[in-house]
Protein backbone atom coordinates (compact mmCIF):
# COMPACT_ATOMS: atom_id res chain seq x y z
CA UNK A 1 0.00 0.00 0.00
CA UNK A 2 2.57 2.01 0.29
CA UNK A 3 3.86 2.54 -2.92
CA UNK A 4 0.76 3.27 -4.21
CA UNK A 5 -0.39 5.66 -1.66
CA UNK A 6 3.07 7.17 -2.93
CA UNK A 7 1.91 7.14 -6.61
CA UNK A 8 -1.19 8.75 -5.70
CA UNK A 9 0.57 11.70 -4.13
CA UNK A 10 3.24 12.08 -6.82
CA UNK A 11 0.39 12.16 -9.27
CA UNK A 12 -1.88 14.19 -7.36
CA UNK A 13 0.96 17.12 -7.43
CA UNK A 14 1.41 16.94 -10.97
CA UNK A 15 -2.18 17.79 -11.61
CA UNK A 16 -2.53 20.10 -9.14
CA UNK A 17 0.84 21.98 -10.08
CA UNK A 18 -0.89 23.62 -13.49
CA UNK A 19 -3.69 24.83 -11.21
CA UNK A 20 -2.08 26.67 -8.84
CA UNK A 21 0.02 28.29 -11.51
CA UNK A 22 -2.81 29.49 -13.37
CA UNK A 23 -4.24 30.51 -10.27
CA UNK A 24 -1.30 32.73 -9.63
CA UNK A 25 -1.69 34.41 -13.02
CA UNK A 26 -5.14 35.23 -12.77
CA UNK A 27 -5.17 36.57 -9.18
CA UNK A 28 -6.58 40.01 -10.27
CA UNK A 29 -9.30 41.27 -8.59
CA UNK A 30 -11.33 44.88 -7.74
CA UNK A 31 -9.55 45.14 -4.26
CA UNK A 32 -6.42 47.10 -4.03
CA UNK A 33 -4.33 44.26 -4.30
CA UNK A 34 -6.09 42.70 -6.94
CA UNK A 35 -5.57 45.82 -8.72
CA UNK A 36 -1.98 46.32 -8.03
CA UNK A 37 -1.38 42.62 -9.73
CA UNK A 38 -3.02 43.99 -12.86
CA UNK A 39 -0.61 46.91 -12.50
CA UNK A 40 2.63 44.46 -12.07
CA UNK A 41 1.34 42.21 -14.54
CA UNK A 42 1.11 45.53 -17.42
CA UNK A 43 4.03 46.67 -15.96
CA UNK A 44 6.21 43.43 -16.91
CA UNK A 45 4.23 42.98 -20.41
CA UNK A 46 5.58 46.76 -20.95
CA UNK A 47 8.88 45.61 -19.88
CA UNK A 48 8.97 43.25 -22.28
CA UNK A 49 7.05 44.44 -24.99
CA UNK A 50 4.80 41.59 -24.64
CA UNK A 51 1.15 40.79 -23.99
CA UNK A 52 0.89 36.88 -24.20
CA UNK A 53 0.89 37.06 -20.47
CA UNK A 54 -1.89 39.33 -19.48
CA UNK A 55 -5.53 37.50 -18.46
CA UNK A 56 -7.10 39.33 -21.66
CA UNK A 57 -11.02 39.20 -21.26
CA UNK A 58 -12.40 38.25 -24.73
CA UNK A 59 -13.93 41.96 -25.58
CA UNK A 60 -11.05 43.85 -24.70
CA UNK A 61 -11.39 47.51 -25.16
CA UNK A 62 -7.50 48.66 -26.34
CA UNK A 63 -7.17 52.37 -26.85
CA UNK A 64 -4.36 55.15 -27.39
CA UNK A 65 -4.84 58.53 -27.20
CA UNK A 66 -8.38 58.50 -26.98
CA UNK A 67 -8.65 56.42 -30.12
CA UNK A 68 -9.78 53.07 -30.30
CA UNK A 69 -6.73 50.44 -31.60
CA UNK A 70 -5.33 47.53 -32.44
CA UNK A 71 -2.98 46.03 -29.28
CA UNK A 72 -1.03 44.13 -31.71
CA UNK A 73 0.24 47.16 -32.78
CA UNK A 74 -0.29 49.12 -30.05
CA UNK A 75 2.54 50.70 -27.91
CA UNK A 76 1.84 48.47 -25.51
CA UNK A 77 3.64 45.73 -27.23
CA UNK A 78 6.99 47.86 -27.73
CA UNK A 79 9.35 46.90 -24.92
CA UNK A 80 10.31 49.79 -22.83
CA UNK A 81 13.09 50.50 -20.02
CA UNK A 82 11.31 51.69 -17.64
CA UNK A 83 12.57 54.33 -14.88
CA UNK A 84 9.79 54.98 -12.75
CA UNK A 85 5.97 54.24 -12.16
CA UNK A 86 3.38 56.24 -10.13
CA UNK A 87 0.03 54.14 -9.56
CA UNK A 88 -3.45 55.07 -8.59
CA UNK A 89 -6.35 52.05 -7.19
CA UNK A 90 -9.55 52.87 -7.57
CA UNK A 91 -11.84 50.05 -5.99
CA UNK A 92 -15.04 52.02 -6.48
CA UNK A 93 -14.79 52.07 -9.97
CA UNK A 94 -12.27 48.46 -10.60
CA UNK A 95 -9.88 50.90 -12.74
CA UNK A 96 -5.85 51.62 -12.52
CA UNK A 97 -4.00 54.54 -13.65
CA UNK A 98 0.03 53.87 -13.65
CA UNK A 99 2.40 57.16 -15.08
CA UNK A 100 5.50 55.56 -16.49
CA UNK A 101 8.87 57.62 -16.98
CA UNK A 102 11.24 56.24 -19.68
CA UNK A 103 14.19 58.34 -20.61
CA UNK A 104 15.88 55.76 -22.85
CA UNK A 105 17.34 58.22 -25.16
CA UNK A 106 16.01 55.65 -28.16
CA UNK A 107 12.66 55.32 -26.76
CA UNK A 108 11.69 58.04 -24.24
CA UNK A 109 8.58 58.14 -23.23
CA UNK A 110 6.26 59.57 -19.91
CA UNK A 111 2.93 58.21 -20.46
CA UNK A 112 -0.43 57.11 -18.31
CA UNK A 113 -1.94 53.99 -18.78
CA UNK A 114 -5.42 53.10 -17.28
CA UNK A 115 -6.64 49.70 -16.75
CA UNK A 116 -10.34 48.50 -15.80
CA UNK A 117 -10.92 44.89 -14.03
CA UNK A 118 -13.45 42.98 -14.66
CA UNK A 119 -13.68 40.24 -12.19
CA UNK A 120 -10.33 38.29 -13.18
CA UNK A 121 -10.04 39.77 -16.80
CA UNK A 122 -8.46 42.85 -17.65
CA UNK A 123 -11.16 44.61 -19.43
CA UNK A 124 -9.39 47.84 -21.07
CA UNK A 125 -6.57 49.07 -21.66
CA UNK A 126 -5.99 52.77 -22.10
CA UNK A 127 -2.62 54.30 -22.99
CA UNK A 128 -2.32 58.03 -22.93
CA UNK A 129 1.72 58.75 -24.55
CA UNK A 130 4.09 61.57 -24.76
CA UNK A 131 7.81 61.41 -26.43
CA UNK A 132 10.22 63.14 -28.51
CA UNK A 133 8.59 66.50 -30.05
CA UNK A 134 5.29 66.86 -28.38
CA UNK A 135 4.22 68.96 -25.86
CA UNK A 136 7.01 70.63 -23.89
CA UNK A 137 8.15 67.00 -23.99
CA UNK A 138 11.79 66.14 -21.67
CA UNK A 139 11.50 63.07 -20.03
CA UNK A 140 14.82 63.33 -18.05
CA UNK A 141 13.37 66.48 -16.32
CA UNK A 142 10.02 65.00 -15.80
CA UNK A 143 12.36 62.47 -13.61
CA UNK A 144 14.08 64.80 -12.12
CA UNK A 145 11.31 66.86 -10.94
CA UNK A 146 8.74 63.98 -9.87
CA UNK A 147 11.11 61.89 -8.07
CA UNK A 148 11.78 64.34 -5.28
CA UNK A 149 8.05 64.47 -4.69
CA UNK A 150 6.39 62.23 -1.87
CA UNK A 151 3.37 60.12 -3.14
CA UNK A 152 3.51 57.82 -0.07
CA UNK A 153 -0.15 56.44 1.44
CA UNK A 154 -1.29 59.66 3.74
CA UNK A 155 -3.14 58.42 6.76
CA UNK A 156 -6.81 57.53 6.89
CA UNK A 157 -7.72 60.83 8.97
CA UNK A 158 -5.81 62.60 7.06
CA UNK A 159 -7.56 61.27 3.66
CA UNK A 160 -9.85 63.64 1.57
CA UNK A 161 -12.69 61.93 0.25
CA UNK A 162 -13.53 60.76 -3.24
CA UNK A 163 -16.03 63.82 -3.52
CA UNK A 164 -13.51 66.33 -2.46
CA UNK A 165 -10.77 64.60 -4.65
CA UNK A 166 -12.96 65.34 -7.90
CA UNK A 167 -14.32 68.72 -7.31
CA UNK A 168 -11.01 70.46 -6.50
CA UNK A 169 -9.79 68.42 -9.95
CA UNK A 170 -12.91 69.61 -11.76
CA UNK A 171 -12.15 73.23 -10.37
CA UNK A 172 -8.87 73.31 -11.78
CA UNK A 173 -10.20 72.03 -15.06
CA UNK A 174 -12.96 74.55 -15.23
CA UNK A 175 -10.47 77.44 -13.89
CA UNK A 176 -9.75 77.34 -17.57
CA UNK A 177 -12.61 78.27 -19.30
CA UNK A 178 -13.40 81.25 -17.38
CA UNK A 179 -10.30 81.77 -15.48
CA UNK A 180 -12.29 81.79 -11.89
CA UNK A 181 -9.19 80.77 -10.46
CA UNK A 182 -10.25 81.74 -6.97
CA UNK A 183 -12.60 78.95 -6.45
CA UNK A 184 -9.55 76.43 -7.19
CA UNK A 185 -8.19 74.87 -3.59
CA UNK A 186 -4.69 76.24 -3.94
CA UNK A 187 -2.30 74.59 -2.08
CA UNK A 188 1.44 76.42 -1.00
CA UNK A 189 3.48 75.07 -1.66
CA UNK A 190 2.23 73.33 -4.79
CA UNK A 191 4.57 72.29 -7.72
CA UNK A 192 3.42 71.55 -11.51
CA UNK A 193 5.25 68.61 -14.02
CA UNK A 194 4.26 69.50 -17.33
CA UNK A 195 5.57 67.48 -20.33
CA UNK A 196 9.17 67.77 -18.51
CA UNK A 197 8.43 71.98 -17.94
CA UNK A 198 8.30 72.88 -13.93
CA UNK A 199 6.65 75.34 -11.98
CA UNK A 200 8.49 75.00 -8.86
CA UNK A 201 11.64 77.24 -7.47
CA UNK A 202 11.81 75.48 -3.88
CA UNK A 203 10.29 78.19 -2.23
CA UNK A 204 7.13 77.72 0.70
CA UNK A 205 5.32 80.46 -2.23
CA UNK A 206 5.29 77.87 -5.09
CA UNK A 207 2.48 78.08 -6.70
CA UNK A 208 0.25 76.04 -9.28
CA UNK A 209 -1.42 79.24 -10.17
CA UNK A 210 0.76 80.33 -12.87
CA UNK A 211 0.49 79.95 -16.69
CA UNK A 212 -3.52 79.06 -16.11
CA UNK A 213 -4.72 80.11 -19.60
CA UNK A 214 -8.72 81.11 -19.95
CA UNK A 215 -11.77 79.98 -22.86
CA UNK A 216 -10.35 76.64 -23.25
CA UNK A 217 -12.94 74.42 -22.51
CA UNK A 218 -11.42 70.92 -20.82
CA UNK A 219 -13.70 68.38 -21.79
CA UNK A 220 -14.68 64.72 -22.17
CA UNK A 221 -13.40 63.95 -18.36
CA UNK A 222 -13.34 60.73 -16.55
CA UNK A 223 -11.62 59.98 -13.25
CA UNK A 224 -9.81 57.49 -11.20
CA UNK A 225 -9.33 58.41 -7.69
CA UNK A 226 -7.29 56.80 -5.04
CA UNK A 227 -7.86 58.05 -1.49
CA UNK A 228 -5.04 56.30 -0.23
CA UNK A 229 -3.03 58.58 -2.06
CA UNK A 230 -5.33 60.99 -1.80
CA UNK A 231 -5.06 61.56 -5.83
CA UNK A 232 -7.33 62.05 -8.73
CA UNK A 233 -6.77 61.37 -13.00
CA UNK A 234 -8.71 63.29 -15.00
CA UNK A 235 -8.46 61.85 -18.67
CA UNK A 236 -9.95 64.60 -20.78
CA UNK A 237 -9.35 66.83 -23.95
CA UNK A 238 -7.76 69.88 -24.12
CA UNK A 239 -10.38 72.10 -25.52
CA UNK A 240 -13.55 70.42 -27.20
CA UNK A 241 -12.21 69.71 -30.51
CA UNK A 242 -14.54 72.37 -32.37
CA UNK A 243 -12.98 75.19 -34.70
CA UNK A 244 -13.31 77.92 -31.72
CA UNK A 245 -12.88 75.11 -28.79
CA UNK A 246 -9.03 74.50 -28.38
CA UNK A 247 -7.20 71.63 -30.15
CA UNK A 248 -9.10 68.76 -28.00
CA UNK A 249 -5.92 67.04 -27.80
CA UNK A 250 -5.66 63.86 -25.76
CA UNK A 251 -4.79 65.12 -22.09
CA UNK A 252 -4.45 63.65 -18.48
CA UNK A 253 -4.03 65.53 -15.30
CA UNK A 254 -2.99 64.16 -11.83
CA UNK A 255 -3.22 65.74 -8.77
CA UNK A 256 -2.27 64.94 -4.98
CA UNK A 257 -4.15 67.09 -2.73
CA UNK A 258 -2.80 67.46 1.35
CA UNK A 259 -5.37 68.82 3.66
CA UNK A 260 -8.02 69.24 0.77
CA UNK A 261 -5.10 71.47 -1.36
CA UNK A 262 -3.56 71.30 -4.23
CA UNK A 263 0.18 69.78 -3.89
CA UNK A 264 1.76 67.85 -6.97
CA UNK A 265 -0.01 68.20 -10.63
CA UNK A 266 1.20 67.00 -13.29
CA UNK A 267 0.24 66.65 -17.14
CA UNK A 268 0.55 64.85 -20.31
CA UNK A 269 -1.00 66.63 -23.18
CA UNK A 270 -0.65 64.25 -26.61
CA UNK A 271 0.00 67.52 -28.48
CA UNK A 272 2.71 67.63 -31.13
CA UNK A 273 4.84 70.46 -30.24
CA UNK A 274 4.98 72.04 -33.74
CA UNK A 275 0.68 72.16 -34.19
CA UNK A 276 0.46 74.21 -30.94
CA UNK A 277 -0.46 77.82 -31.28
CA UNK A 278 2.20 78.99 -34.44
CA UNK A 279 4.65 76.80 -32.76
CA UNK A 280 5.24 78.86 -29.76
CA UNK A 281 7.69 76.51 -27.34
CA UNK A 282 6.09 78.53 -24.74
CA UNK A 283 6.20 76.79 -20.69
CA UNK A 284 3.05 76.77 -18.33
CA UNK A 285 0.53 76.99 -20.49
CA UNK A 286 -1.52 74.28 -19.00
Amino acid sequence: MKPINFMWIALSGVLLAPAVSLAQQSDISCTRGGLRRAVDLYLEAQTKGDTSDLPLAAGLGYYENMAPADIKNGLINTALKIDRHLSLFDEHSCQTFTEVIVTDKDKPYVLGARLRVNHDKIAEIEILWTTTGYWLFDADAYLKYSSTEDWSPVPAEKRDSWGTLVSAANAYLDAFLEKKIDLVPWGFPCVRVEGGAYTGKGSPDDSCEVGVPSSVNIANRRFVVDEVLNAVVVFCTFGAGSPNGGSGAPDTHLFRLENGKLRYVHTLTHLLQADFRGNSAQGNQQ
